[in-house]
């Protein structure tokens, strides 16, 4: 059992995973998913970046947690499984909705937003923009 991955977690998230069939021509085995996906939360936990995950302790590269991460994004795996999380939680009455965050982006603002204010001259007479 991994502290950033128990197998109970596991389990449920194994199930979303699409089937990988291996190459009829050979190579390399692929890496397990359970190994990249322990990979995954510990780059995400710690915030290093994908080239510094210590493949001796994970048993895979970060390269490898990365390209899985994006295989699994396009295969919506995620949403899936944060959806299935929410409802287990929802169910079991451990998420207080009343204290829930809502994204900004998930609500348009009434009547446009507020328009941000001009920014003023720092300078009496600016330089002629180089963009323009």
């Amino acid at each position: 059992m991994s502290k950033l991955l128990p197998d109970e977690l596991w389990e449920v998230i194994e199930q979303y995973l699409p089937q990988h069939q291996p190459d009829p021509r050979g190579g390399r085995p692929r890496a397990s998913d359970y190994d990249a996906m322990r990979g995954i939360l510990f780059v995400l936990k710690s915030g290093i970046q994908w080239q510094m995950l210590p493949t001796e302790a994970f048993g895979v590269s970060g390269s490898t947690c990365w390209r899985r991460l994006h295989e699994w994004h396009e295969a919506e795996v995620w949403d899936q499984v944060q959806a299935l999380l929410h409802r287990s939680l929802d169910y079991a009455d451990a998420i207080d909705w009343e204290r829930a965050l809502i994204d900004s982006d998930s609500i348009p603002a009434k009547k446009g937003g507020l328009t941000p204010a001009q920014t003023r001259l720092t300078a009496e007479n600016p330089a002629p923009s180089a963009t323009c």
